[in-house]
């Protein structure tokens, strides 16, 4: 799989922030077949920075359903796996860069 491949988002929620802060950790949604591996080559080739540590957590798939004046709609949303990387004392990944 291509490095490219691998990363598709970052997380910018205020946990992920929280986290960002207090103990220097970044949340990306990523390739459901991306390995732990796959996923720290990719964020140390994009970033340029020293991965510590890479946790995996598979998100299932939710029903939802909403009541509008169309009717009754009933949906799911999909499936994801999100990546919580570690890296190293001192180190930063500028995540609100204009540039992309």
């Amino acid at each position: 799989m291509k490095a490219s491949d691998v990363l598709i988002k970052p997380i910018l929620s205020e946990k992920a922030n929280k986290q960002t802060e207090k103990m220097n950790r970044y949340s990306f949604v990523v390739d459901k077949k991306a390995n732990k591996l796959e996923i720290k080559k990719a964020v140390e080739t994009f970033y340029g920075v020293q991965v510590q540590e890479v946790n995996t957590i598979n998100v299932p798939s939710k029903a939802k359903s909403k009541y509008t004046k169309a009717g009754y709609i009933v949906g799911r949303k999909p499936a994801k796996k999100k990546a919580i990387v570690t890296v190293a004392q001192g180190e930063t990944i500028d995540l609100y860069s204009s540039g992309v």
